[in-house]
């Protein structure tokens, strides 16, 4: 497509508040007017069962869940603000208000199919009023005539393959919401002023290879793994102090790492004691993020690697008594914010109807960092100084 048909095809894809996808064809099969994701999947196998494993299809989260069962059922403007990426079809919102308003009891199932808990599903992204939009055959090829394809075919657009369509859920606006110069959102930015795009590295060369439906990200520590380099010097002992070096380089993500204000990573080197333990008086921490304030109005530190960027932290301490070893290790919390987020919402005294869902999420949340990194050097045996 050329270059100014992309912008007009994105503003019309990307409407919001979304426009409903009226009544099917009548030539379609009730599986065809579907707009489930489990009717998607019965020929598009590949594409469900990896969507399934997705934050995309858990977009509906607890967190955002009970965020809004606070909110109510007639807060329309302020749930298309969540809805917009989290659950963006028009049929999605109006299921969204009819669970909140039948609570407890379950919503009538709509008989297309979707449901908002389905999150950014399918149909979110491929079709609008009923007509099907995605990338041209691996080929090159167009879709044929004849025979006749399921659901009338749908259109190229060889935008699905370009950055600038994950911009709209992945870029705040220069209006938006912004700290130091700087959107809250803005991995779009970061990744267009990377060496990068001007490689013609697309968001879905990494987060979609081959064209799976994966989208792996801060989670998944093989996807970080993948995307920075970690390389720790020998330690060495001069005049009874331990020096050590650990460097981090972001060699293959194509944004800031991380990338938004959720994650945080953690560089910390320490003393180990015979059972294996950090000793606290040892440790030194380095926090590798966007780190604002919960309320968002103040951007505290950002010290996260853009892409390229090589970071160095020098350890130089008295080796203490008891230590056997030093060892480096790398934390990751994926949901660092939310963390902080859920934990001052839950003791809000005012927070009723979404509190079950939050606690769910908050629990989830303190569950999910991981250890990116882990390296230990056994110390020199030190014999004990002898009595005078």
């Amino acid at each position: 497509m050329p270059a100014e048909d992309v912008a007009g095809f994105l503003k019309r894809h990307w409407q919001r508040p979304p426009v409903p996808q009226g009544a099917a064809p009548t030539a379609f099969t009730p599986l065809e007017a579907s707009l489930a994701p489990s009717a998607c999947g019965n020929c598009h196998t590949q594409q469900y069962a990896d969507w399934r494993t997705t934050l995309h299809s858990q977009a509906m989260s607890p967190g955002l869940i009970g965020q809004l069962r606070n909110m109510g059922p007639k807060a329309s403007d302020e749930h298309e603000t969540c809805l917009q990426c989290h659950a963006p079809l028009a049929e999605q919102a109006l299921h969204l208000a009819d669970s909140l308003a039948a609570r407890p009891r379950p919503p009538p199932a709509r008989a297309d199919g979707i449901s908002h808990e389905d999150g950014l599903a399918c149909a979110g992204c491929h079709v609008r009023r009923h007509e099907r939009f995605g990338p041209p055959r691996r080929d090159g090829s167009p879709p044929t005539p004849a025979p006749p394809l399921p659901h009338g075919g749908w259109q190229v657009r060889n935008t699905f393959s370009d950055s600038r369509f994950c911009a709209s859920c992945h870029q705040f606006e220069a209006d938006g919401p912004s700290l130091n110069g700087k959107p809250l959102e803005n991995t779009f930015a970061e990744w267009q002023a990377s060496r990068h795009a001007r490689e013609g590295r697309q968001c879905q060369t990494c987060h979609m290879p081959d064209r799976r439906h994966l989208w792996r990200g801060i989670h998944d520590p093989d996807m970080v793994r993948s995307g920075i380099d970690i390389q720790t010097s020998a330690a060495t002992i001069r005049n009874d102090k331990i020096s050590l070096e650990i460097a981090i380089a972001n060699t293959n993500v194509g944004h800031a790492f991380p990338s938004y204000v959720t994650p945080h990573v953690i560089v910390e080197i320490a003393q180990q004691d015979r059972q294996g333990q950090f000793i606290p008086a040892t440790v030194a921490q380095h926090l590798i993020a966007r780190d604002i304030s919960l309320d968002l109005s103040t951007e505290r530190a950002d010290t996260r690697l853009m892409p390229d960027e090589v970071r160095r932290y020098v350890y130089r301490r008295a080796r203490h008594p008891g230590a056997v070893a030093i060892a480096t290790r790398i934390m990751v919390e994926p949901d660092a914010f939310y963390v902080n987020f859920y934990r001052a919402t839950l003791k809000d005294p005012t927070f009723h109807k979404g509190r079950t869902a939050l606690q769910e999420a908050l629990k989830r949340a303190e569950a999910s960092p991981y250890e990116l990194y882990r390296q230990q050097q056994t110390l020199p045996f030190r014999a004990p100084k002898s009595a005078k």
